[in-house]
């Protein structure tokens, strides 16, 4: 075992859980990948405002080299790529679920405040 792994092998596991999916954009993508799985490139692109090409393309290698997701390939001209949850990124849905509900709760606080 190297350093690497035996420290991340005892780091808090919430430091190690938002080393995963902390960034700007990982929460969003996966967030559309459990609302429907299979979703090309540009299909994220469109439902993810603000999202670069650069970051886009970043944060789905890290995903998919973290295991969380998995791009499939038709091998076909022009390249068809789709991207979906592996059996460990689908057991962060209910943690998403949970987050989209605290998130909704609190805009609905916030806009009849004001």
């Amino acid at each position: 075992m190297n350093k690497y792994e035996d420290d991340t092998l005892n780091q808090c596991p919430i430091v190690y859980a938002m080393e995963l999916i902390g960034s700007k954009w990982k929460i969003p993508i996966l967030w559309n990948l459990t609302q429907e799985d299979n979703l090309h490139y540009n299909e994220l692109k469109r439902r993810i405002l603000g999202i670069t090409n650069t970051m886009l393309t970043r944060a789905l290698r890290e995903l998919e080299t973290d295991g969380l997701l998995t791009r499939n390939s038709a091998g076909t001209v022009p390249p068809s790529v789709t991207y979906e949850l592996t059996d460990l990124g689908k057991q962060l849905i209910p943690s998403l679920e949970g987050l989209y509900a605290w998130g909704e709760a609190n805009q609905k606080k916030l806009k009849q405040a004001k």
